[in-house]
């Protein structure tokens, strides 16, 4: 008996092998920041990628997905140049991109070539409103904007100085918050700047002797964040709190500006060190680790699943013989899965009906998950500054 059971164990396994032997293998193309301003997050991303492509590949005998990386260096023509030789290469999808104004021009790109294109790098609605076919996002202002509104609330904060980038994603978040948060009695003060500028004393000199805010949302990308730090650790503004958006609450973040970072709220999915509890993001954070050798962050985790649930569907579309003939497109449109960012459906415009942000705090040398309650890892320190 345990001879049978041997060779019926071989067997199976000689199958599942000859199985992988014969996979059939899709390019799919990663257009992504490595160099230039957003060579943080582009790498972030990059490694969440990676990490789909190693689960996928692992766990699917059938179907196998080859990564394909181009560095657009955070520029948009080189963005478009970048998604165009991956088509030249034989992607059959692109997943990457950061920043919105690098992602329009490559998402259209990939539409002229009839490339599905995926995303979780880029909020500015006109993304999703400009009739592409093939784009889908995984994240999108709404997500971001409740998070900010919710942490707000929960400070009980009746004043706040609003600094944001005139690039169109941050300038849209930015007047939408003020928006509603004048519509709730909360005293909101705007301050834009010019993506270029890099001394922000002025700004934060206005807030210190004018606006006399109780909090600073900050509504930029980490370049912006940085310098808006060094600046109120210099003038130390009367504020309670002072809250970012994207790129802010991450591991990176704290390691390599220690002294801005203590007590900054940014939005985060993940706390630091992270845990997870369901079997995807047992898998997500075992390949993670042994790739990378560090805990996981949210950029990755974003990375990963934009990709897993385009690999998903390329396999669905394999099965049906449909690949060639847009079926990973119309594959990506029927989805309706629990991911690591919650519940993921698309709209008719290709973005995620579902989505919304949590609010995270960098507290000593932890990422600290603030808000929803429900999804919440600690009590926020508030009042609580970097100085």
């Amino acid at each position: 008996m345990r001879k049978i059971t041997m060779a019926a164990s071989l067997a199976v396994m000689m199958t599942v092998m000859a199985a992988r032997a014969n996979a059939e293998e899709f390019i799919v193309g990663a257009q992504l920041p490595l160099t230039g301003t957003l060579a943080r997050v582009g790498a972030g991303m990059q490694e969440g990628v990676m990490v789909a492509a190693d689960v996928f590949n692992k766990g699917n005998g059938k179907h196998k997905i080859k990564i394909v990386t181009i560095d657009d260096e955070s520029a948009p023509a080189k963005a478009v140049a970048a998604v165009e030789k991956l088509a030249s290469e034989g992607a059959i999808a692109i997943t990457g991109g950061y920043g919105s104004n690098n992602i329009s021009p490559a998402s259209d790109a990939a539409n002229k070539l009839a490339l599905p294109y995926i995303t979780s790098g880029g909020v500015d609605d006109n993304l999703v409103n400009s009739g592409r076919k093939n784009f889908f996002r995984i994240n999108n202002t709404a997500g971001y904007e409740k998070a900010v509104l919710g942490t707000l609330a929960d400070m009980g904060a009746k004043s706040v100085s609003i600094i944001f980038s005139t690039k169109e994603a941050t300038s849209d978040l930015a007047n939408s918050v003020q928006k509603a948060l004048a519509a709730k009695g909360v005293k909101a003060t705007a301050h834009s700047f010019d993506p270029a500028i890099t001394d922000f004393k002025p700004i934060v000199n206005k807030i210190r002797l004018q606006d006399k805010s109780e909090v600073i949302l900050m509504v930029g990308y980490e370049n912006d964040y940085v310098g808006i730090l060094r600046a109120a650790r210099v003038l130390k503004p009367p504020v309670k709190a002072l809250i970012g958006v994207w790129s802010l609450a991450t591991p990176k973040m704290a390691a390599e500006f220690p002294d801005l970072m203590p007590n900054v709220y940014g939005t985060a999915l993940l706390p630091f060190p992270a845990t997870f509890d369901t079997a995807d993001g047992k898998a997500f954070a075992a390949a993670y680790k042994a790739l990378y050798k560090k805990e996981p962050d949210y950029l990755g985790q974003f990375g990963y699943v934009q990709s897993m649930l385009l690999f998903e569907a390329i396999a669905r579309a394999a099965d049906k013989g449909t690949v060639k003939k847009g079926g990973v497109a119309e594959e990506l449109r029927k989805t309706d899965r629990e991911t690591l960012i919650g519940r993921v459906q698309f709209g008719a415009n290709g973005d995620n009906l579902n989505f919304v942000h949590r609010m995270a705090q960098h507290q000593g040398k932890n990422i600290v998950i603030v808000w929803p309650a429900s999804n919440a890892t600690g009590k926020m320190v508030y009042p609580g500054k970097p100085w």
